[in-house]
């Protein structure tokens, strides 16, 4: 099964008040395994970014001044989400914008990409947390607390870092990470006895190490678990 895990940052909140997408993110799964794939795109949006929305993000219209037009970056997007399932957290939201995009752009040029609903199914991890945990707070920082996923890197919301955390959040909620190389099959080609088995991320995010007993190690285990034989046989 190929999952897209998605999100954007926009103007503002309302695309009917004429907020446009100023950045794209997206995370690729098959069978619930990051393939490292990615899609990430800064959008010249054509209006100015609201004062309160740059706070949250961060980005600046000085910033966006030489990104491409939606249009230009249009095609490789749709190409990229198209027959996929999408997770995305509080999709009415994304999905609303992507739509009005699409919108716009048929208006605008004649080029009809559809909604993002006829092409892609679309998973809402928001609706899933509030059935899952009714009564707690559901937004990504509560679910990464919850699930005990690190997001301290996370100063200000990003497009591809965000759809990076919500993509370990999801499988986290759906039965825990699967994606998990051992060590034979980790960075730079380990061999058998190598003490880290790394999870690879999509997008370079720094890995999830988890350190190995040596021979060292090991040895002084057994040693112990044989003194403890030792003293139950005399009791």
């Amino acid at each position: 099964m190929r999952q897209v895990v998605l999100d954007t940052e926009t103007t503002g909140l309302e695309p009917s008040q004429g907020h446009r997408i100023i950045e794209i993110g997206c995370v690729e799964l098959i069978n619930r395994k990051f393939t490292g794939r990615t899609y990430h795109q800064y959008i010249k949006p054509e209006r100015a970014v609201d004062a309160e929305a740059m706070e949250v993000h961060g980005i600046t219209d000085e910033f966006l001044m030489d990104k491409p037009l939606f249009a230009q970056i249009a095609p490789a997007f749709f190409e990229f989400i198209r027959g996929s399932q999408l997770v995305i957290h509080n999709a009415p939201f994304d999905v609303g914008f992507i739509n009005h995009e699409f919108k716009w752009l048929k208006e605008a040029q004649g080029a009809d990409f559809g909604r993002v609903e006829d092409h892609c199914q679309i998973l809402d991890t928001l609706v899933m947390s509030r059935k899952m945990h009714p009564g707690s707070r559901h937004s990504l920082d509560a679910l990464c607390k919850k699930y005990g996923i690190d997001n301290s890197h996370r100063e200000l919301h990003g497009a591809l870092l965000d759809s990076e955390i919500l993509a370990d959040v999801y499988l986290m909620m759906t039965g825990g990470q699967t994606d998990l190389n051992l060590a034979s099959d980790s960075e730079g080609g380990g061999k058998n006895g190598d003490s880290t088995t790394i999870r690879r991320l999509a997008t370079g995010r720094q890995p999830l190490a988890i350190m190995m007993a040596d021979d060292d190690e090991i040895a002084r285990h057994n040693k112990k678990i044989e003194s403890i034989d030792g003293l139950w046989s005399q009791l």
